[in-house]
């Protein structure tokens, strides 16, 4: 299997973003106990200094407001809605963003979830949805992708307090990176074989921003790629291990989405036109690879786009100029559908 490769052989960052990528890398890797459990007391410690309020007064023509979905599984929705508006008729489309972390790490108001859906809404313009979903080991699967299409027909059903009217709900883009780009696959999924029960809104296309996925094979840019951030086959499959029921391995159906044990979506008619993002410094993107090709062998419409030289959540940072192009990808990607 082919990658996508720059002749260095580390990533060059700024050294800013290289010590926030440390820091939190050294907080996620000493809250991971060896039992497959989170020190969630050890992580709560740095709320305040991670985590960012709604503003309902804009800030730079965006307002940010969070909608509880379901008190009971502590579901919350953030909803970035542009307020600098062109033309008062103008809808907007819907972008229902899934956020990283290995199913185990994150929120919507994570700052970096909350920085990179207000570009996304600023800029495309869109109104951003950022869905917030029970977190592993605590909730194994398949609780995240429940918890992901619990929030789709709660939008559908329009009940919540200040959705903004010019919402276009039938142009509706699933999105995520990382774990988030698994989880709205999967959400895709579901929601193309239950489209008939979802009335107002709908999926027309998904945004697989280097998505996680794996299996039990050993890729060559996973073996090749160990001297990069973010990500290590230790920590992926540490993440595996805490998402997956007990006694299941990385084939799992969840996992590895077009391997042995795979879900059929060649009858799902309506599955949508997918944009599968790759960076040449993830150790995932022949997995991700694999993913665009399985899409295409199964009929589906897909597309894909590579930065060479990008790290995994490189989007995370403005200051990276793949950040920009994706923006811009992104954008021409939903004006075409």
């Amino acid at each position: 299997m082919g990658s996508s490769s720059s002749s260095l052989s580390a990533p060059v960052l700024p050294l800013h973003i290289k010590i926030m990528i440390a820091c939190q890398s050294i907080l996620t890797d000493i809250s991971r106990r060896s039992n497959d459990t989170i020190n969630r007391s050890f992580l709560n410690l740095f709320n305040y200094f991670v985590k960012v309020s709604p503003n309902e007064k804009p800030i730079e023509g965006i307002k940010a407001v969070d909608i509880v979905v379901d008190p009971n599984k502590n579901l919350f929705l953030r909803l970035f809605t542009p307020t600098d508006k062109t033309s008062s008729d103008r809808t907007l489309p819907v972008i229902i963003y899934f956020h990283g972390g290995g199913f185990s790490f994150c929120s919507p108001d994570f700052f970096l979830y909350d920085n990179c859906c207000r570009r996304l809404a600023k800029n495309i313009p869109a109104v951003v949805v950022s869905a917030s979903y029970r977190l592993s080991p605590e909730y194994r699967f398949p609780t995240q992708y429940e918890d992901g299409l619990q929030s789709l027909r709660f939008l559908d059903s329009k009940i919540s307090h200040g959705f903004p009217a010019d919402a276009d709900l039938s142009r509706c883009f699933l999105a995520g990176d990382s774990a988030g780009g698994n989880l709205a696959h999967h959400v895709a999924v579901q929601y193309s074989a239950d489209i008939n029960n979802f009335r107002e809104l709908k999926v027309i296309g998904l945004i697989a921003i280097q998505p996680f996925f794996g299996g039990e094979e050993r890729t060559e840019s996973e073996l090749r790629l160990t001297n990069v951030p973010v990500v290590s086959v230790e920590k992926t499959d540490w993440h595996w291990k805490a998402f997956l029921p007990e006694g299941c391995n990385r084939d799992h159906k969840a996992v590895n989405v077009f391997g042995p044990n795979s879900v059929d979506i060649s009858g799902l008619s309506k599955f949508p036109v997918t944009l599968v993002v790759i960076g040449g410094f993830d150790p995932l993107q022949d997995w991700q690879r694999r993913y665009f090709e399985g899409l295409k062998r199964f009929g589906k419409e897909a597309y894909l786009v590579e930065y060479p030289k990008a790290i995994h959540i490189f989007y995370g940072f403005p200051e990276l100029i793949e950040s920009s192009l994706l923006i811009n990808d992104i954008k021409k990607f939903i004006e075409k559908n």
